[in-house]
């Protein structure tokens, strides 16, 4: 028996697909069934399985476990709940790896599988490994058998561990997704006062599309502190890996805004520690990092490439633009939004200023979102490369973490190819908006000698 996933299925950092089209329950299967036979081929025995709120989960969820328990390995179901969860569960069970069946924040007919083995990230070439096995046939066969237990209420304890944060009047936007019902069990065990929006988990989405990222989809919640005077506001993507949030003047604290706020915190307990973020990221995190004697680290994007360099440098504290933000000082290393929550809380606590005026401290920057425009997917990390190429025989001030980040006297501009879509990746910041438009300037140069305009931009 074999398998061949679709082409646009398998990507660097999980799998992905529209159900009915691109994914069925037959993937499931030998997703499941590819992925037990790694696990036990390296001795393992039980793999945690848990999904989000999407209408297709529980059916991928009963077809996957069928295939990790066709290869002969035990599948322990922590069920219906945020990404997060299922990282708690591999860290604390005694499972050898985990699978969360989410499609994230994409549309509703969207699903797939995120991972972790043994403790690692697993993404890149461990991903094209479970194509590769399918499309042989080459896996193990058993009879693994499949026990459900309930670990919210485990989870939640977990999240308020240790809470050293003051009573504030926030705002909670659960967006439908599947951290719903862990923000209400988890609110109702933090001091203060709180009021929730669409806690409810509903897989159509009715209030708003999950993804806090985007500025149009906090709009329920910034009516919400506007009206109520909230302190300030946090949001959730669909499976509650990447977190949002708006101060008490409803202004966006972007993903590297939160992380300057969380390093302050952290570097008062752990001087001189690294913290990384993303090259997506504002110049204004690395020189505030650097400026409170801790060592900022530019990594690449993805947050499975960051989980793995914190492990690699031993950093407590790292994010991305993304929202996705990775405590390992005093938590696991994982990517996890209700406790991000908990822990912009005790950094406000730490800090002795309110999360508005935190906000307000921090160097007021011009700069564009991510733009995203479609190319050609043979064609994307050749444009990079020839962009590269012309930047050093220019003598271009270049780093080369994650694409091309420019230096020049108006701020700095980047160009890479995202690793999961036909889309290449630009961003720029300046100090003011004539500087800005120089930037972007420089960015449609570079994509013209290319051949490429940078066209109608295409979300995620």
């Amino acid at each position: 028996m074999t398998h061949n996933f679709h082409p646009t299925m398998l990507r660097e950092y999980d799998i992905r697909g529209v159900v009915g089209d691109t994914l069925s329950d037959k993937d499931a299967y030998a997703i499941g069934r590819s992925f037990a036979t790694l696990i036990a081929r390296a001795g393992g025995k039980r793999v945690a399985v848990g999904y989000d709120g999407r209408l297709s989960s529980p059916m991928l969820a009963d077809a996957l476990i069928a295939g990790v328990n066709a290869a002969g390995i035990d599948a322990l179901n922590v069920g219906l709940g945020p990404t997060p969860m299922l990282y708690y569960a591999a860290s604390t069970e005694e499972v050898d790896g985990g699978i969360q069946i989410t499609g994230s924040h994409n549309p509703p007919d969207y699903n797939g599988f995120k991972f972790v083995m043994q403790g690692r990230p697993f993404y890149g070439a461990d991903i094209l490994r479970i194509g590769t096995l399918a499309a042989a046939g080459d896996w193990e066969s058993g009879a693994g058998i499949s026990q459900s237990i309930d670990i919210v209420d485990a989870y939640v304890d977990r999240l308020v561990e240790g809470f050293a944060g003051g009573a504030f009047r926030i705002g909670w936007d659960a967006g439908n997704g599947a951290a719903g019902t862990v923000i209400e069990k988890l609110t109702a065990r933090l001091p203060g006062e709180h009021h929730l929006l669409f806690t409810d988990i509903d897989g159509h989405f009715p209030n708003h599309h999950p993804d806090p990222t985007e500025e149009k989809n906090l709009a329920d919640l910034k009516k919400l502190v506007a009206e109520k005077s909230l302190d300030f506001g946090v949001a959730f993507d669909g499976d509650g890996d990447r977190i949002g949030a708006i101060d008490g003047e409803g202004r966006v604290i972007w993903g590297d805004q939160l992380l300057q706020i969380y390093a302050a915190a952290v570097l008062e307990d752990l001087p001189g520690a690294t913290v990384i973020a993303d090259v997506k990221a504002s110049q204004a995190l690395f020189d505030r990092v650097a400026a409170m004697g801790g060592k900022p680290l530019m990594w690449k994007t993805g947050h499975s490439l960051i989980k793995a360099k914190m492990k690699e440098t031993g950093s407590p504290l790292a994010g991305e633009m993304s929202g996705h933000i990775f405590f390992a000082d005093r938590y696991y290393g994982y990517d996890d939004a209700p406790y991000a929550a908990v822990r912009l809380i005790e950094a406000a606590e730490k800090l002795g200023k309110s999360v508005t005026e935190l906000r307000s401290e921090m160097p007021v920057m011009v700069n564009t979102p991510e733009l995203r425009f479609q190319v050609d997917e043979v064609r994307k990390f050749a444009i990079v490369d020839e962009v590269l190429a012309r930047l050093a025989a220019a003598g271009a001030n270049v780093d080369r973490t994650d694409g091309a980040r420019v230096l020049t006297d108006d701020g700095w501009w980047l160009l890479r190819a995202s690793n999961t879509q036909d889309v290449l990746v630009a961003r720029a910041e300046a100090n003011d908006e004539a500087a800005l438009d120089r930037l972007m300037a420089a960015i449609d140069e570079q994509l013209a000698l290319s051949g490429v305009a940078r066209g109608e931009a295409v979300g995620h």
